[in-house]
């Protein structure tokens, strides 16, 4: 790519933060401790980018856990989580909001890290799709919940995946900057999202259940 599309610091913290807080409530609900807490808290936080540079990309140390600031902004959330409780719902269009945002850029971040890398654009998608909803998969996976994602319900990995694959075709397909193309597959994410809030849009079982 002739340029690399860069999150900007505080959207990037700004999204762990959204992220982790929901693994910091998932925690609160199920009645945790502080150590079941922060778990949650950093597997939701920045477990979809953990299993992008551990496992498909294996490029050394992520910064992700170089960088201290994501450690504090999980920290944050977690008090946050703790002093808010129930009242957090009173913030949940601000959350939706800021996750949505999350889930296009993290999508776009994966795949351009997956191409930079070598990956094919399919496997790059992948890699796009995981980094975005891999936290709250492992999120659901240790407190031993069916996730979230394979049942039927609101769109949520179709909008990642919708991102991601719009990112690859304009800048594998159309040469289009990284930078611009990032932006517009945000948008879109960001648009499908709220429309499938708004209209509650949702998956369907492939069979009914026997």
């Amino acid at each position: 790519m002739a340029t690399a599309f860069q999150l900007p610091v505080w959207f990037d913290l700004a999204a762990t933060f959204a992220f982790a807080l929901t693994g910091a409530l998932a925690a609160i609900k199920r009645g945790y401790d502080i150590v079941g807490l922060l778990s949650l808290a950093i597997v939701s936080g920045i477990g979809g980018g953990l299993i992008r540079d551990g496992v498909f990309l294996q490029q050394g140390v992520t910064p992700l856990l170089t960088n201290p600031h994501y450690l504090y902004v999980i920290g944050a959330a977690a008090v946050v989580g703790l002093v808010l409780g129930e009242r957090v719902h009173h913030f949940n269009r601000v959350i939706a909001l800021v996750d949505a945002l999350g889930l296009g850029a993290y999508a776009c971040f994966g795949v351009q890290k997956s191409l930079q890398v070598g990956l094919g654009p399919t496997a790059a998608v992948f890699v796009g799709v995981v980094n975005a909803v891999g936290g709250g998969l492992l999120r659901d996976v240790l407190t031993r919940e069916e996730p979230l994602v394979f049942r039927p319900g609101q769109f949520y990995v179709l909008v990642a995946l919708a991102g991601a694959v719009t990112f690859v075709f304009l800048t594998a397909q159309l040469q289009v900057t990284a930078t611009t193309a990032a932006f517009a597959a945000i948008g879109l994410t960001v648009v499908f999202r709220v429309l499938t809030i708004a209209f509650n849009w949702r998956t369907a079982a492939v069979t009914q259940p026997l």
